[in-house]
């Protein structure tokens, strides 16, 4: 059975980068009929965030990627980690270091004055022979495994195909601080190989972590899984992507207003592909994810594409999820008889739930300024004495008029009648209406208010705007 997880540390917020890479792990082992696990990765306290541990939960649960069992928290399972620390220690595996800080950093400052790669010498590894220094007084130990000398580290990843390192280059590092606490790396291999992970799938700035957690799994005895090392996205420039770029939290983007489908099918797209195919279902991405198919090139991050998928999606949800989404955002139209209509009418330009809302109070609430460029290019000296004649011409017909259709039968024979042209009536009228020049069509936008607030609205417009008088 495949096992995935996603282990985020609580120190910042959960940004696009760790959603794609959970989405992926999360797709993987669904397609599969396995298991998807949460754990949070919390044992740097120091550094651990609360507000950002509930973001990420929250994340999950806006988003629709629900895990198996409970969420593992690591700074629950210190004891396990000793446990394991204990045992490579009484196993020769590893040992008590007594390096000072000041020697490590003199010792890393001749190496690279050396031109070396600065590594551990080994002063307190313990070897047949080896006579060792006398442990000073007062220097609380780290604990440092052996890793093997000799020999080459090899394993198939999923996305880069074999990857080779010598043991040469992994030095004997540090799994427990001199606090007692575990490092990273040694926790994310016990919790791994504990919780049955049969697939991790991360970030390609994590292969160099890869190494050393293999160095782990050996000494431990434990099974090793499969990795998948994705690689980064980076911004429309090739660098590494910013909050300016868009590496926003993903609570950002809900409060900015895009839809979790069209971020999730963004984020699918981001690395992987299947054919050309760019609108993908969550249905789909089930049926359809392989890991096969994940990139091995760095993928750009492209809001424009973003903004594309959130107008689709948007315009192919229903009115009612509109609607509910809508309250987010205090734009209510729960109790508005002509709710279909005015989502129908709106959403054909949005691109998000903030321009929804914008289109939709643009039409439901009457303006309170007007748009000076568009007046004065449009508004002309004849114009209030055609709108008034436009309003009688509605109101003896306002008995007949609930549809869009139903404006459009009494205007056109007005506009015949007077030879006017379709924006010397439909402009200052989209004006007097909405304050502006880029709203919907105007017949929509009547049937939408109905006669009466047409009317009141064309005279505010009136007296206020349009006197040319």
């Amino acid at each position: 059975m495949i096992v995935t997880r996603f282990a985020p540390s609580p120190t910042g917020y959960l940004h696009i980068g760790g959603l794609r890479t959970a989405l992926y792990s999360y797709l993987w082992a669904r397609r599969n009929n396995g298991e998807f696990r949460l754990r949070i990765e919390d044992t740097d306290t120091q550094r651990n965030n609360e507000a950002a541990m509930d973001a990420i939960l929250k994340a999950f649960d806006w988003v629709g990627l629900n895990y198996d069992g409970v969420v593992e928290y690591q700074s629950k399972r210190l004891d396990i980690y000793k446990k394991y620390i204990n045992q490579l220690l009484d196993e020769g595996k590893a040992y008590n270091c007594y390096m000072s800080k000041e020697e490590l950093d003199a010792l890393r400052e001749t190496q690279i004055a050396n031109k070396q790669t600065p590594k551990y010498d080994e002063t307190w590894r313990p070897e047949d022979g080896k006579v060792l220094p006398p442990i000073p007084e007062g220097v609380e130990p780290v604990v440092r495994i052996k890793s093997p000398n000799d020999g080459v580290i090899t394993f198939i990843d999923g996305v880069k195909s074999i990857m080779n390192f010598n043991y040469s280059e992994v030095d004997d590092f540090v799994i427990a601080r001199s606090n007692g606490m575990p490092t990273y790396n040694f926790v994310v291999t016990v919790d791994d190989a504990l919780m049955g992970m049969t697939d991790v799938i991360r970030g390609d700035d994590h292969l160099t972590n890869t190494s050393k957690q293999i160095v782990i799994y050996e000494a431990l005895g434990f099974n090793i899984p499969k990795f998948f090392h994705v690689p980064m996205i980076n911004n429309p420039q090739g660098k590494k992507l910013s909050k300016r770029d868009g590496a926003l939290d993903v609570m950002d983007y809900k409060e900015k207003g895009y839809l979790p489908e069209a971020l999730l099918n963004f984020l699918v797209r981001l690395g992987w592909s299947n054919g050309d195919q760019e609108i993908f279902s969550k249905d789909e991405m089930l049926e359809l994810f392989n890991t096969e198919n994940i990139n091995k090139s760095a993928s750009s991050y492209n809001e424009e594409k973003l903004l594309w998928l959130n107008s689709h999606y948007i315009k192919n949800v229903s009115n009612e999820r509109l609607a509910k989404e809508l309250e987010y955002f205090d734009c209510h139209l729960a109790g508005h008889d002509k709710k279909e209509m005015i989502l129908d009418l709106s959403k054909e330009r949005a691109q998000t739930l903030l321009e929804l809302k914008d289109a939709i109070e643009k039409i439901l609430n009457p303006p309170s300024e007007y748009e000076a460029k568009g007046s004065k290019k449009f508004v002309k000296e004849d114009t209030p004495k055609i709108l008034k004649y436009y309003l009688n011409t509605l109101e003896d017909s306002k008995e007949n008029l609930h549809l869009a259709c139903d404006y459009e039968i009494v205007t056109k024979p007005f506009i015949e009648e007077f030879e006017l042209k379709f924006t010397q009536l439909f402009q200052p009228i989209r004006i007097a209406l909405t304050g502006g020049t880029q709203a919907p069509s105007v017949y929509d936008i009547m049937a939408i208010l109905g006669f009466d607030e047409v009317k009141t609205r064309i005279n505010r417009a009136l007296e206020v705007n349009f006197n040319k008088e």
